[in-house]
């Protein structure tokens, strides 16, 4: 990272330099705010306002009776999925780390939500590095490369046009899915 081996780096220091948006995204029972400012304290109202703006979240917190003073409980089990995916993605835009983990952070919005949170995604992802672990073609068909993993290991990489072209299980894996959306129920 920055031309030096991770193993450099004091575990605050690297940790300093990553955001990550999970699958499964836990939220602290405290204030929306709060919740946002995890990863950055020191940040004024303003920035957390603007950052929960960039990802599409700042509509239903305003909507919330305390609004950004708003108390989640445990988990965040007041929120749908896609509410707790754009907090999450909130407090990353806040923290502006250069390195992004998104590890299935799609998985299991709701079809309503999934537009939101790709434009939520697309505006926390602007110039910076992005590791994403994604099963969904749709997440990983624009990445610079795209690493197959199977079994534990690194079976192909490459673009999504070079691992189409070429025989692998990337390939089987499209033209599986090209068959299955000609299926009729």
């Amino acid at each position: 990272m920055g031309g030096r081996n991770i193993k450099e780096y004091t575990l605050e220091a690297l940790m300093s330099q990553i955001s990550m948006v999970f699958q499964n995204v836990y939220l602290f029972a405290d204030t929306i705010e709060n919740n946002i400012k995890f990863g950055s304290p020191n940040a004024t109202h303003e920035d957390v306002v603007r950052a929960a703006k960039e990802a599409a979240c700042d509509d239903f917190i305003e909507s919330l009776p305390d609004g950004y003073n708003t108390i989640i409980g445990e988990g965040g089990a007041s929120l749908s999925g896609g509410e707790k995916q754009r907090i999450s993605i909130a407090r990353a835009i806040l923290k502006d780390s250069p390195v992004i983990i998104l590890d299935e952070a799609t998985a299991n919005v709701d079809p309503e939500n999934e537009d939101r949170l790709q434009k939520a995604i697309a505006k926390l992802t602007e110039n910076k590095t992005i590791i994403m672990i994604a099963h969904r073609l749709k997440t990983v068909r624009n990445a610079d490369q795209i690493l197959v993993v199977d079994d534990g290991k690194i079976v192909d990489r490459g673009s999504h046009e070079e691992l189409v072209a070429k025989e692998g299980l990337y390939r089987r894996f499209i033209l599986g899915r090209e068959e299955a959306e000609k299926w009729k129920i």
